[in-house]
């Protein structure tokens, strides 16, 4: 394996002066028009054809309602289109809200009514007549030859012909003022119908430069993030972290453990951007053979045992939320290093970003040793965490008085006066590195015949995340209608296992299923649905 220096940070005043993120854009593409921006690949675009593709496309959005100040929901697989429809709804000013392309179009219909968008762009998923009926429906899945279409009848709104960079200057969306709206991404629905997060270019810019500055970016890496767009980690810290330090940044369609490593030295990326669960896949799938030659300096999220096996000099930890900044705590572990794990420590968030301010269940500055608590954060200055969660009435500002956001996740401070993060104190269930919509599950799974009562929960994976089993009350456990339900579902909705309860446990107040209770619950039949016939 090749040896690997760590990085010296230069921090300089990259993304500085820069309003909104088609300046961010319009700034990196006349700097270095060749540099790669897209899917990993022998035909990654770069920057300057990325920008073509996308000017090409802003008058049609425009005149199709989808253009300057308009409410945008994209809803679509990481490609290079979608990448390209991203970067042509950023240039033509829009608000654009990036969506879970595996939810069934039922939920992202009950989801879309929050937002009530103009349009939605579908790019690489097949549209859904349900979802945003009053919306423009337009089809993006072309834009990598510079294609949109309508989405319902396919008319061809723009032809591939490419528009000339010269022509950046006149990107409507350089008009956008620092705190307006840039768009949404949307929490995991854990708790009920997911939440789109309102989110500003002003906290992009500053996520962005947050990133930059503590990864120590520069116009010598190559940043791969290989997830899905619609979450913060690939495009906040990914695209618009890379694009701030001046990198190549490359996306993929899709991680898979067996081609990853020949993928990084092909790519010769320098910095990856994941998150646990691929970590934990990687080092279970993979070894340090396997990796050998890769150019890789600087990985977020790994731990010291990624860094070991892999030949990594810096990795990093970190603690945030779409709500919380993106990114509110991060730590570096240097390749060798073995701290003390605290007890009942998940992930160790380290110190605070410099714009946040933090403190557990509102012992700010104190503590340090002490029991676990809610975390909650403050920014100092306008901008830096989400602006709300965006509803059918308006914008839900879920701030106390003095500013402060529960996050809902435990942590407490260690004796360094650092974050450990502990565990989302949301009732949650994580499967191939997504969050399940539980509440959607559930109502699912109640119109099942022969159901009287129904919570969804988890158990431990042999693999990674856990697995979803199915309590239920009533007379038999109907495994081929639960099958049946299962099968419209995406995998990661679909329950491992199906137990039958005499009742499920509930809050005696308003009902709530009491999940944890269901651990210990008397078992009346289980069923392993992988097994069970269909």
């Amino acid at each position: 394996m090749h040896a690997i220096r760590a990085p010296r940070c230069q921090f300089g005043e990259r993304g500085r002066g820069v309003r909104n993120l088609a300046e961010l854009v319009v700034d990196r593409v006349r700097r270095r028009p060749q540099a790669r921006f897209g899917i990993a690949g022998e035909s990654t675009p770069t920057r300057a054809q990325a920008a073509e593709l996308a000017l090409s496309s802003l008058e049609a959005l425009q005149e199709a309602g989808a253009g300057y100040g308009r409410r945008v929901a994209l809803i679509g697989t990481t490609s290079d289109s979608h990448l390209t429809a991203w970067l042509a709804l950023v240039l033509a000013g829009a608000e654009t809200a990036l969506v879970n392309p595996d939810y069934p179009d039922e939920l992202l219909a009950e989801m879309l009514e929050q937002l009530s968008p103009d349009a939605v762009v579908w790019s690489g998923r097949a549209h859904g007549p349900p979802v945003a009926p009053e919306a423009v429906q337009l089809d993006a899945g072309g834009l990598d030859q510079g294609v949109l279409a309508a989405a319902l009848d396919g008319t061809v709104l723009a032809d591939g012909a490419t528009t000339r960079l010269d022509r950046l200057a006149d990107a409507p969306g350089l008009g956008r003022d620092r705190f307006d709206t840039a768009g949404w991404m949307h929490t995991s629905g854990t708790t009920g119908l997911p939440k789109f997060c309102e989110q500003t270019h002003e906290y992009f810019l500053r996520l962005g430069r947050f990133i930059a500055d503590s990864m120590c970016f520069s116009d010598a890496d190559t940043v791969l993030a290989p997830l899905p767009m619609f979450h913060i980690n690939p495009l906040g810290y990914g695209v618009v972290g890379g694009l701030t330090g001046d990198t190549e940044v490359l996306g993929l369609e899709r991680f898979s453990a067996r081609g990853f490593w020949p993928l990084v030295r092909d790519t010769g990326a320098t910095v990856l951007i994941l998150h646990a669960p691929p970590v934990e896949i990687l080092k279970r799938a993979t070894s340090g053979a396997d990796a050998a030659g890769h150019r890789v300096s600087r990985v977020f999220f790994a731990d010291p045992d990624f860094l070991e096996t892999f030949g990594v000099p810096l990795g990093f930890s970190a603690y945030g939320s779409t709500e919380a900044g993106g990114l509110c705590h991060i730590w570096v572990w240097r390749r060798g290093e073995r701290p003390d794990h605290p007890e009942g420590m998940s992930r160790y968030g380290g110190r605070a970003r410099h714009e946040v301010q933090w403190r557990i269940d509102g012992m700010a500055g104190a503590g340090r040793g002490g029991p676990a608590g809610e975390i909650e954060v403050r920014a100092d200055r306008p901008g830096v965490l989400f602006a709300g969660y965006r509803r059918a009435g308006g914008l839900a500002q879920p701030f106390d008085d003095d500013g402060w956001f529960a996050t809902g996740d435990l942590g407490r401070v260690d004796e360094a006066g650092n974050l450990v993060f502990i565990e989302r104190a949301s009732e949650s269930i994580r499967v191939k590195g997504e969050f399940v919509p539980i509440g959607y599950l559930e109502q699912c799974f109640a119109s099942v015949d022969g159901v009287t009562d129904v919570a969804v929960w988890r158990r431990n994976s042999e693999l990674v995340d856990d697995e979803i089993v199915l309590y239920l009350v009533g007379p038999s456990i109907p495994a081929g209608a639960i099958a049946a339900v299962s099968r419209q579902l995406p995998p990661f909705m679909r329950p491992a296992a199906a137990a039958r309860l005499a009742e499920i446990p509930r809050d005696s107040g308003v009902g709530k299923v009491r999940r944890r209770l269901l651990d210990d619950a008397t078992v009346l039949e289980w069923v392993d649905l992988a097994e069970a016939p269909r």
